[in-house]
Order: structure tokens, then C-alpha cells, then sequence
């Protein structure tokens, strides 16, 4: 799991643009601006790459630009809820000793983490606003201990213990990219071999998606590397919703290749961040996503762009 706080906000100018200061991709802007109902708001360029925002890019670069430079609002979902839930479970349960890391235990964990996932995220509570009987919630709560369970059939809690538990990484690559991201649980053999773990609340990709699922591990591997000089002997994607566990195991070349990858995608994030141009690419994930009021394919216009732009070909005046 990873932290998915990058970037922040939008300007209310005319137009979008034009009293903005210079910035580029790794720079900031900070201006203060009267958003819809007043509020004043932060525009801030990109200057950091996590997992998720990575995957954002590559699905569509108009997503990419409405969550880390506009940062419009989106509505919690059910299974991205579960899905924290879940995680702050299992990382809890490692608190306990060994012996006592039981499916039962984690069970009982639950209802404790759910209140404390809404006192932290009072937004989750809208998700069972029209629940006044609590009947949808105990189905919610009840498949999050279904899946809490099936994490045994998977690994054995009693048997590990975790260097880290949701630990954050960042590192600064010799071109200035810096890399980003939280790690579910890092494993270390007494032979010192690293094991990176996710766990994911869905089912497995079918194994033409496989090389998809794993990019996150390798964009974890890589920062690892890069901090501590180590590869790790194995990226391991626990899938409880399936009840599957994909494992691989990287060598420098892959660490390398996602470097080359990552180098080349924020090329084209400063590119689009420098020139406004963010282009939408249509999928059959469009369906799902919360922004399609100011998505240009089905019709809706996107806020006027907070940061400074320069034509296609030319340069940003000084």
C-alpha cells in the first residue's frame, strides 16, 4: 500500500494560467486561489513519482493531472475502504506475539480499526449513509473478515517477523527524480535476503496482466536498491481476495529496465506539466472513475490549469 497524497490543487483564474509564476516538474508553485464556494486552495507542480500516480500516468495522463495538480475531490469506494481496512489489520496483528497472531485475533481486530479509519477518515462514514440499519455495513465489515481470514490459508504469522510494517520509502535518483512510495511489509532472513510483500484485497491478474500487477513491486525494488544497495531476493503479492500469492524474483537488469521506464515517464509528466497539454485516454476503466463531468470524452470540461505553460516547441518566458 502507498501513500497517495501528491500534489495538490487548482487555480480559479480566467485563464487557468496567466498570473501564475515560472515552475517546472520538481519545482513548486505556491499561489493562493478563491476555488468553487470560496475556498482558497494551493496549485503545486509535480515533483515526486510513487507507484500509484505512476500507474495514473500510464492509464490516462488527464487522471494523472485532475489528482496530483487539481486534486478534485473523489468519492470514497467500498473496496478501496475494505482494502485499508484490511491492511491496518494485518499490520496490527503483527503487534501481537507470535503464538497469539490467530485468525480469531485478527477477526476481533476489525470493528477496532474500522473505528479508527473513521475517526481518522470521517469521509468512509458517507459510504453507509443510506444504511440506516446497519445491514449493508455488517455485510461490508463481515467480507472484511473474510478476507482478513483467508490471509491464513496464505502465510503463516506465526512464523514472521517483519523488519518493517507500512514502511515509507523515498529516494532521489542522479537525475533528480524522486521516488516514492509505502511498503506493506518488508521481510529479512537471518542471511540477509530481502522479500518486499503486498497485499492486494482482489483477485489475481490473469497472467497476461501479471507483468502489470508486478510493476509497483519492481518501482519498490528499484527504491530499495537505490537506497541501501541491495536487490531484493523476492517481490511477493499476497491476493486475498483470490486466495493466490504471485512471487518474483528480480535481478539488477529488471531494476534497471524500470529505471529506464520511469526516467522516460516523467520526461513526459514535465513535458505535459510544462505545456497544459494532459490528453485523456479512453479505457473501459472510464466507467469507473469519479471525474468524468470534466473529462473532455463525455463532454465535461476540465478547471482552467493552475500552473504556468509554454507553447509545444518553445520555452516558458523568463
Amino acid at each position: 500500500m502507498e501513500s497517495s497524497s501528491e500534489g495538490v490543487a487548482r487555480s480559479g483564474d480566467e485563464d487557468g494560467v496567466g498570473s501564475l509564476p515560472q515552475a517546472g516538474v520538481g519545482e513548486t508553485v505556491v499561489v493562493a486561489v478563491e476555488a468553487a464556494g470560496g475556498k482558497a486552495v494551493t496549485a503545486i507542480a509535480p515533483a515526486s513519482l510513487s507507484p500509484s500516480r505512476a500507474g495514473d500516468f500510464m492509464q490516462c495522463p488527464l487522471l494523472y493531472r485532475f489528482r496530483v495538480i487539481d486534486r478534485l475531490p473523489e468519492k470514497p469506494s467500498a473496496a478501496a475502504t475494505r482494502g485499508t481496512l484490511v491492511h491496518a489489520v494485518l499490520e496490527r496483528l503483527f503487534d501481537a506475539p507470535a503464538a497469539e497472531r490467530t485468525a480469531p485475533r485478527a477477526r476481533s481486530l476489525v470493528p477496532g480499526q474500522w473505528d479508527r479509519l473513521r475517526e481518522s477518515r470521517p469521509e468512509v462514514v458517507e459510504l453507509f449513509a443510506d444504511d440506516p440499519d446497519g445491514e449493508r455495513l455488517s455485510g461490508w465489515l463481515a467480507e472484511a473478515e473474510r478476507l482478513v481470514e483467508q490471509w491464513f490459508t496464505l502465510e503463516d504469522p506465526t512464523r514472521l517477523e517483519p523488519a518493517e510494517r507500512e514502511l515509507f520509502v523515498e529516494t532521489e535518483l542522479e537525475s533528480g527524480l524522486r521516488l516514492r512510495g509505502i511498503i506493506d511489509r518488508v521481510d529479512v532472513a537471518p542471511t540477509g535476503e530481502v522479500r518486499i510483500v503486498d497485499y492486494k484485497t482482489g483477485k489475481a491478474p490473469r497472467p497476461e496482466y501479471a507483468e502489470s500487477a508486478l510493476f509497483q513491486m519492481k518501482f519498490y525494488a528499484l527504491v530499495v536498491w537505490r537506497l541501501k544497495n541491495v536487490i531484493p531476493r523476492r517481490l511477493q503479492l499476497v491476493y486475498l481476495g483470490s486466495g493466490d500469492v504471485l512471487t518474483y524474483d528480480p535481478v539488477l537488469a529488471d531494476l534497471e529496465r524500470v529505471e529506464r521506464k520511469l526516467l522516460a515517464l516523467w520526461e513526459a509528466i514535465r513535458l505535459a506539466t510544462e505545456t497544459g497539454e494532459w490528453r485523456p485516454r479512453p479505457t473501459k476503466l472510464c466507467g469507473w472513475c469519479d471525474h468524468q463531468a470534466h473529462c473532455p470524452e463525455f463532454g465535461g470540461t476540465p478547471p482552467p490549469y493552475p500552473l504556468p505553460v509554454r507553447p509545444v516547441g518553445g520555452t516558458v518566458p523568463g
